[in-house]
């Protein structure tokens, strides 16, 4: 988990197992031990039933979790009467590292402790998920700070000989922002869901392309350049994007449907020293399908390892 500080990381891992009772496609969440149970449950409450945002990482956290789920009829079997086919039970471990955002600041980024344990994680993993914050990206333009001295001290602890072998995840985050939907309206890359509520979305064909225009409203002119860092050090065929949203948009219960000139969720703290909030009921948009394409992606890379 990667991105820089409020970029959505902690939020994003909070709405993971809402997502996928949202979506009910046949995989649940579990702890693999008991701080990380705990975890799960503190952090999916604390969104989807308090309505407030956790609270912001500090240093490095890391979570063992795992997606369990089945692939269905993939197994074969000959019987008396003929061929039948059974579901394949399967299980994704979810080691996830949650760092603070001022970890991978690439202006501290050498001599401190904590910045090295989180690059050589980075080094351990397989699988990446990167996020970018067009908001903060518009008010504080440090993405690609927090982008290239990563990625400088990652690539020189990896033996490779060509690009990095990971597979990664770009998340551009916060979609339910009024700005957000309205740049994607803009530039004419929304869908909507068939069922209700009808939510919109990027399509992933458009993905990139949403990211690489977002990408130039940077307030410092230097997000352009994370796209070309993060496809000169990763095999392009190894990076997917996402649009996604951890808390999704506002929906009236008495309409019941998306209403795009009332759908901003996010309620920001009208006093000093208050929370922001969270307006309706949380429907994540995309949170779910970065981590299984990751996890479907890694198991496929192991099957075919000699």
């Amino acid at each position: 988990m990667w991105g820089a500080t409020a970029t959505g990381k902690t939020t994003f891992l909070a709405a993971l197992r809402t997502a996928l009772l949202e979506q009910n496609t046949g995989w649940r969440l579990r702890g693999a031990d008991q701080p990380s149970t705990e975890a799960l449950v503190t952090l999916t409450n604390k969104l989807a039933i308090e309505g407030t945002f956790p609270g912001n990482t500090r240093g490095i956290n890391d979570y063992r979790w795992s997606l369990v789920g089945s692939v269905p009829r993939a197994i074969k079997e000959w019987r008396w009467n003929g061929l039948h086919r059974r579901d394949l039970p399967i299980e994704i471990p979810l080691n996830l590292v949650d760092a603070a955002g001022e970890v991978a600041d690439g202006s501290k980024a050498y001599g401190r402790e904590v910045t090295e344990r989180f690059v050589d994680n980075l080094v351990n993993s397989t699988g990446i998920v990167f996020f970018f914050d067009p908001i903060r990206e518009f008010e504080k333009g440090d993405a690609f700070q927090h982008t290239l001295g990563v990625l400088t001290q990652l690539d020189s602890k990896m033996a490779s000989k060509g690009k990095l072998p990971h597979h990664v995840a770009v998340c551009v985050t916060k979609f339910d922002e009024q700005r957000v939907f309205d740049a994607a309206w803009d530039m004419r890359m929304i869908d909507y869901d068939d069922a209700p509520p009808n939510f919109p979305r990027v399509p992933e064909v458009d993905a990139r392309e949403f990211f690489h225009r977002l990408s130039a409203i940077s307030k410092t002119h230097t997000a352009y350049r994370v796209l070309p860092l993060l496809e000169q050090t990763f095999d392009s065929s190894r990076i997917r994007f996402f649009v996604t949203s951890a808390i999704g948009f506002y929906v009236n219960p008495h309409i019941g449907t998306f209403n795009p000139r009332d759908c901003q969720q996010h309620i920001t703290a009208a006093e000093p020293g208050e929370e922001p909030r969270i307006r309706g009921a949380v429907r994540p948009i995309n949170v779910v399908e970065p981590i299984v394409w990751l996890g479907k992606q890694i198991a496929r890379s192991r099957a075919a390892e000699p």
